[in-house]
């Protein structure tokens, strides 16, 4: 197979799409995504949590921050615009002690800096959103949180960029490694390009590594497990009900999550594994596997936050533990409302190696012709469709990438 296009894309998950739906507003014509699976949605994208975030927990100024609320805005609206299944139910965020006030209210200021709708709200106010909830005192009440089909979302993406005429998407292709003078070798030929992007997900640093950039990071998969609510006890959660977060940590920890079939989710963990797509437990080992391993024992030493989360999550495998987490934000959840769920996902997320430090925000380089996005965690799905105007700034010379 030998082919030649204008824009490569790697990837087909939900940046990748974005990026291309962007490149097609802006008149470009041309474009290839190689999507290594047979279908969409396989990963990261597809294993989504369906949490359409406000933007609060972001650091302001930071790229997460930058394009969340209006990614939030684009995606409600398209949305409504493809028939894509959305639920405006909101979100609550509680403090389980007195210890977690500070920073419960902290989060509110970085809220309001970013620009996000939200509001303080005492325990009668929060007994109106969520009548089953607990909190200390003083809750947050996001209005903008809302919940929709990830699923339905990247098929009427799909859909949409297709008709255009102009994208071609090749399924079972994953990208091998750069070849001289613009061309990509793939597991069914070369392909010649005249710019590439890179947005593979889990192995976008795998990626970038071929183009030599992105060469001071390091990925450490982490899997996120849920639990549901049984069909009867799924009237304790209206919509979704987080805790406050350890600020050390990018993950929001364990929540309830009302999905818009209706069916109430709890977690996700997140547990380092071996694997990038080690959905259940000695899944996808290989060689790379004592990589993590190494990476994983690394920062367990020099990482108290690491450390700590660590240590955390390898609890909540216990079931007991794990309804422990869960009851301090919803006191009337009995054990046995709870039932296992098949839903997994993983979380690839970038460590800073030469600071042993784990990576809060995107990271996005340009080499040559090529564009990275690395590190495309939460809340890149809500923020796809804003973040890819950015990408596309870059790409196309009309923006220079923030320095990381």
């Amino acid at each position: 197979m030998e082919k030649s296009c204008d824009f490569l894309v790697i990837g087909g998950g939900i940046v990748g799409l974005a990026i291309t739906n962007e490149l097609l507003l802006r008149g470009c014509k041309n474009i290839l995504i190689l999507e290594k699976e047979k279908n969409l949605g396989a990963h990261s994208s597809g294993r989504n949590s369906g949490v359409l975030h406000a933007g609060i927990y972001y650091t302001p100024d930071s790229l997460k921050a930058r394009y969340c609320i209006e990614g939030n805005r684009l995606m409600r609206d398209f949305c409504r615009e493809n028939g894509v299944t959305i639920s405006e139910c909101g979100k609550v965020i509680v403090a389980d002690s007195e210890e977690k006030l500070e920073g419960l209210e902290a989060l509110q200021q970085r809220a309001q800096r970013n620009g996000v709708e939200s509001y303080l709200i005492d325990e009668k106010e929060l007994a109106e959103i969520e009548p089953h909830a607990a909190t200390f005192e003083k809750a947050i009440y996001s209005p903008s949180t809302s919940v929709f089909d990830p699923q339905g979302v990247l098929e009427a993406l799909y859909s949409k960029i297709k008709r255009s005429g102009e994208v071609r998407v090749l399924f079972n292709t994953a990208f091998i490694e750069k070849k001289e003078g613009g061309v990509a070798l793939t597991n069914r030929g070369t392909i010649s390009y005249g710019k590439l992007i890179n947005a593979a997900g889990l192995h976008a640093d795998v990626v970038a590594r071929n183009f030599g950039v992105g060469l001071r990071y390091r990925s450490i998969p982490f899997m996120g497990s849920y639990r549901e609510l049984t069909g009867e006890s799924s009237y304790l959660v209206r919509g979704n009900v987080y805790p406050v977060p350890d600020p050390r940590m990018p993950f929001l920890g364990v929540h309830f999550t009302r999905s818009t079939a209706g069916r109430v989710f709890i977690g996700p963990t997140a547990v380092p594994v071996l694997g990038r797509e080690s959905y259940r437990f000695l899944e996808d080992l290989g060689l790379e596997s004592f990589r993590f391993l190494y990476r994983n024992a690394s920062m367990f030493v020099s990482d108290s936050g690491f450390r700590a989360n660590a240590l955390s999550e390898a609890k909540k495998y216990l079931g007991r533990h794990f309804y422990s987490e869960a009851r301090k934000l919803i006191p009337g959840l009995l054990p046995r409302h709870l039932v296992s769920s098949a839903k997994t996902g993983i979380r690839s997320q970038l460590v800073d190696w030469q600071e042993k430090k784990l990576v809060m925000d995107y990271v996005v380089c340009k080499e040559g012709d090529s564009l990275h996005v690395l590190n495309a965690i939460s809340p890149a799905f809500t923020s796809s469709m804003s973040f890819a105007k950015y990408l596309a700034d870059i790409l196309l010379g009309e923006e220079t990438p923030r320095v990381q």
